[in-house]
């Protein structure tokens, strides 16, 4: 793996898609429990320090998607505007439906708060579940494992197409392909698809 400037790049041809579930269990809950990563490739960086167009070089890319370690605040105004958190909440649960985490989605601002101007950046935030593992993370001292007092939270940030609808898209759809501008014409016809008569 190739690493300039604190930044992780996977190698040419790997791609990072995690599920939610293997994103809270796998990377947040070893981070926060100081347990190795195999392969330790998520960086910590400061979310709110950097404009999400900055993440670049910064962040482990994968695609056009942005991941990183981060410490919980309440304060997430940039140099250039500020995330404003959206009323979505989704709990995230194993296959054997224990829930262990917890995903909030925020949106980019340009501007200061309240009156900034929104932009296509979304950043999803993800936290470990108060009732399936703890949240918060531990320091080692002489050896021995000591509660911080730090809430990490793992952050997925990428540039919602103009062309997607709601906030809770991924930049990618999950199978890997878009629909082109044909696609979503047709797919917008609704009810007058049934008058449409194709030729033979």
């Amino acid at each position: 793996m190739k690493m300039e400037e604190g930044s992780i790049n996977l190698p040419p041809g790997f791609q990072f898609y995690p599920t939610d579930e293997e994103l809270v269990l796998d990377f947040l809950y070893r981070k926060a429990s100081l347990l190795p990563c195999y392969p330790n490739i998520i960086p910590d960086l400061d979310s709110y320090v950097h404009d999400p167009w900055e993440l670049s070089g910064k962040a482990l890319s994968s695609g056009n998607q942005w991941y990183f370690f981060s410490q919980k605040t309440q304060d997430r105004a940039t140099k250039n505007g500020y995330w404003k958190q959206l009323d979505i909440d989704e709990a995230i649960y194993t296959s054997a439906g224990k829930k262990v985490g917890i995903k909030k989605y925020l949106l980019f601002y340009m501007g200061e708060a309240p009156e900034g101007i929104e932009t296509n950046w979304i950043m999803q935030e993800y936290s470990l579940s108060n009732s399936g593992l703890g949240c918060t993370s531990y320091k080692r001292i002489a050896g021995k494992k000591i509660l911080d007092g730090v809430e990490w939270v793992l952050c997925r940030v990428y540039e919602r197409k103009s062309s997607q609808h709601g906030f809770w898209c991924d930049e990618d759809d999950d199978d890997g392909t878009e629909l082109s501008c044909l696609d979503e014409i047709f797919l917008s016809l609704d009810d007058d698809l049934d008058e449409i008569s194709l030729p033979n």
